[in-house]
């Protein structure tokens, strides 16, 4: 068993290393247009992760055509096999290079700086949308490195050779799974931290607070870190423009805490309104945002199961029974 284990590990890493080297090898726009075309056709491959897709996109815009839902949802795999491609030229970028494509709007640097001018410490609130990895990387590479929690791949080798990438301008990753300690010492240091908060989690690490007008069970992490340590939380992403030909940089405003006096209380509404920023986001593209996860998964007791149960319309209405958005 042991045996297989290690030859599958060793597949694994080959075949990572082989499809990165290889892009990596060509130039930044041939990369991002196989990468491009290795999401098309596993968007026409993998028909579990495209039913997925459409069954989240049928729960969030319940008012669109199945049409409109899968030119979405093409969207989406186009997105991911785009950050493929830019992710194979990290090794070779440098400062000049990655301003040929990435952008910053005025406001959201300003609202970077009235961040740090608060001299605290800051929790870059973001998702996977658009390119979260080259995110944090230009970041490092224009201003400052920062710290992101982080849960590693369970393939080391792998999880090595994403790690030299991540860090070349000397970013800090944090293993989640022992992240506490580290986090809220570099949070009182006054140090920047990223932190993922769109996906899926156990009842036991998180609350239920609405996304998309359904109960989501959303870690309390971030919460918890900012009403500790009272860090400045500052939604950002960075999603792909078009027009522009550019990933803009999006952050912004600063998510002021809430403080009620209760901290049960207070983690539940901090994390719904955070998750409230990260909807607005997904939102405004909905076509970069990470559909084939499966973000319902986890329902509160007595609610139907959204990925292997056929929910009828009429059941396809929000949960009133959660935070309810007027509290905030």
């Amino acid at each position: 068993m042991k045996k297989n284990s290690s030859l599958q590990s060793t597949v694994e890493y080959a075949a990572t290393r082989l499809l990165v080297s290889g892009l990596g090898a060509m130039p930044r726009p041939l990369a991002v247009a196989v990468g491009r075309g290795i999401g098309r056709i596993a968007y026409a491959l993998a028909g579990g992760l495209r039913r997925t897709g459409m069954r989240n996109l049928q729960l969030a815009f319940p008012e669109m055509s199945e049409r409109q839902r899968a030119h979405l949802l093409r969207g989406t795999f186009r997105s991911l096999g785009r950050q493929l491609g830019e992710f194979s030229q990290f090794p070779y970028a440098t400062a000049e290079t990655l301003r040929e494509f990435v952008a910053y709007g005025d406001r959201d640097v300003e609202h970077f700086h009235q961040a740090k001018a608060r001299g605290k410490g800051i929790i870059f609130l973001t998702s996977h949308l658009g390119a979260w990895e080259l995110l944090s990387f230009a970041h490092s590479a224009f201003y400052e490195p920062i710290s992101f929690m982080m849960r590693p791949i369970d393939n080391p080798r792998i999880e090595d050779l994403v790690e030299r990438y991540r860090t070349r301008f000397g970013n800090t990753p944090i293993d989640k799974k022992a992240a506490a300690r580290s986090a809220l010492r570099l949070l009182r240091d006054g140090g920047t931290l990223g932190i993922l908060v769109d996906l899926n989690t156990q009842t036991r690490e998180g609350v239920f607070v609405p996304f998309f007008g359904y109960p989501a069970c959303t870690t309390t992490g971030a919460a918890v870190l900012a009403l500790r340590t009272d860090a400045i939380v500052l939604p950002v992403c960075a999603p792909w423009d078009e027009a522009r030909k550019r990933f803009v940089f999006r952050g912004g405003p600063i998510l002021e805490l809430v403080r009620t006096g209760n901290q049960e209380r207070d983690i539940e509404i901090n994390t719904a309104n955070f998750t409230a920023a990260i909807e607005r986001h997904v939102r405004a593209f909905p076509d970069q945002w990470l559909w084939i996860h499966k973000r319902w998964k986890t329902r509160p007791q007595g609610e139907p199961d959204f990925y292997r149960a056929r929910v009828a319309e009429t059941n396809l209405r929000p949960s009133k029974r959660d935070v309810s958005n007027r509290a905030f």
